[in-house]
């Protein structure tokens, strides 16, 4: 059921009657608003919850902190004052980040215009004001894509353009992207039209040693692959990564800042999970085999098998490359199977690094017997039924263990027995009764083992009543 809203105005009203008819202080009129309202199943999370100030003439109606800064710094726009405008945007910052309401409360008053001139009021020799005029619209364009209008679109994409060396400025510009595109699919095509995505690959290569930058950038560039935006029947989120890859070097870019940043765990988290992004052609993932790409990968699992984050994300990388047949038997030729297998191992209490592991092992067993043997050999389905025990009301591991044990016997009939007498169909049968997700490829996985499985014929074919 979705949560009943309030205006801000109807939020104050309740907080000033309670205190004008109950005599009670500023601060527990607040609270006894709050509880009020969330008794009756209205969410709060976009409403300033303020305590309303005291004058020497008594109690006066509210006036909440970022609405007093708006109108300050409208007022010092128009009179043309750099040097306010600057300290007007910081303080709207700030108060963004206090409560996350604001920058909510502020996109309703306005606040886009009011920003949008004061960031054509920064001249190419003072960046200072740039970059405060990108934060505050950063901070108010966090959550409301909507806000940025083809004035704004076409500044932005400028911006960069003309500050491609100042990479505090390209940071927050890209973060402005990034804010912009989210669930927003028109932004999102407007901007690549405006040329937005060599500016991003060109932002990685330019500032390939600061970190801030090129985790913003494989952030954005993620995002213009996203398909999230419900209000459109498609999106171009194929489209877009097939333009980063062929038409912006992105892959190699990727892979590069990888070596680059090869002692932060962080960056190369971004990284790997940008180059699952973009793994989204057969072509493409061989020429990140080409590109020396698997290479960083495993020895990544190896040399950071202690950031649980990090492996997450190279399993990620892995299981979208192997989707080519002949990179699959790269990544085994490479040691892949065993460094996955040993990671699941070290991470079994991880719900999420032992889905991915099953997930990668579940690709690379798919139609490749010999692949098959490797996993098997290597304690690969000892692995996946550990996870599944361990992890028992995790529908992802669950499924996609069952999906490694099935393709694991497929083709390979020798391999049931040693896996049933592992203790397979127990715990198959278990996923299959507690998650409905797992229905099918436990099925499947029972059958190829050998297991005694009903299956039900949904249709014959043969016309017949409908019981209505």
């Amino acid at each position: 059921m979705a949560s009943k809203c309030i205006t801000q105005e109807t939020f104050d009203a309740a907080v000033q009657e309670n205190i004008e008819e109950f005599s009670i202080g500023p601060e527990e009129a607040v609270k006894e608003a709050v509880e009020q309202f969330e008794s009756q199943g209205v969410d709060l999370s976009n409403i300033v919850k303020m305590v309303p100030k005291v004058s020497a003439d008594g109690l006066q109606k509210p006036t909440h902190n970022i609405l007093q800064v708006l109108d300050d710094l409208q007022k010092s726009v128009a009179c043309l004052h750099p040097e306010e405008v600057l300290a007007h945007l910081i303080s709207f910052c700030d108060q963004c980040k206090q409560d996350k309401a604001c920058h909510f409360l502020a996109a309703q008053k306005d606040a886009y215009p009011i920003i949008l001139s004061a960031w054509k009021l920064a001249t190419a020799d003072n960046q200072g004001l740039l970059l405060q005029a990108l934060n505050a619209l950063s901070a108010l364009t966090e959550g409301h894509p909507d806000l940025l209008d083809t004035q704004g679109l076409q500044l932005l994409v400028a911006t960069l353009a003309q500050n491609t060396s100042a990479a505090d400025l390209t940071c927050s510009g890209i973060r402005c992207v990034r804010h912009a595109c989210l669930k927003h699919e028109q932004n999102r095509q407007g901007l690549v039209k405006a040329g937005v995505l060599p500016l991003l690959t060109g932002a990685i290569t330019q500032h390939s040693h600061h970190a801030d930058v090129v985790r913003e950038a494989c952030w954005a560039l993620r995002i213009m692959t996203f398909d999230d935006d419900i209000r459109v029947p498609f999106g171009h989120a194929h489209d877009h990564a097939k333009m980063i890859v062929q038409e912006n070097r992105g892959l190699k870019v990727i892979i590069e800042a990888a070596k680059a940043f090869s002692d932060n765990p962080g960056v190369l988290s971004e990284l790997c999970s940008t180059l699952a992004r973009l793994a989204v052609r057969n072509e493409f993932c061989q020429e990140i085999v080409d590109l020396g790409g698997l290479s960083v990968l495993v020895s990544l699992l190896v040399n950071f098998s202690d950031h649980q984050d990090l492996v997450k994300q190279v399993l990620s990388a892995l299981r979208a490359i192997a989707g080519n047949d002949d990179v699959k038997d790269a990544i085994v030729h490479a040691g892949g199977t065993e460094s996955i297998i040993a990671t699941m191992t070290q991470h079994l209490a991880s719900p999420q690094v032992c889905e991915q592991s099953c997930a990668a092992l579940c690709v690379l067993a798919l139609r490749k017997p010999e692949n098959s043997r490797v996993i098997m050999e290597g304690g690969g389905a000892l692995a996946a039924l550990r996870a599944m025990k361990a992890h028992p009301q995790e529908a992802g591991v669950q499924k996609q263990a069952c999906m490694l044990i099935r393709n694991l016997v497929a083709r390979s009939q020798v391999f049931s027995q040693p896996i049933l007498e592992l203790g397979a169909e127990v715990l198959i049968t278990q996923a299959r009764a507690a998650h409905r997700d797992c229905e099918d490829v436990a099925k499947a996985a029972l059958r190829d083992l050998g297991c005694h499985v009903e299956l039900r014929e949904l249709w014959t074919g043969q016309k017949g009543n409908l019981a209505l």
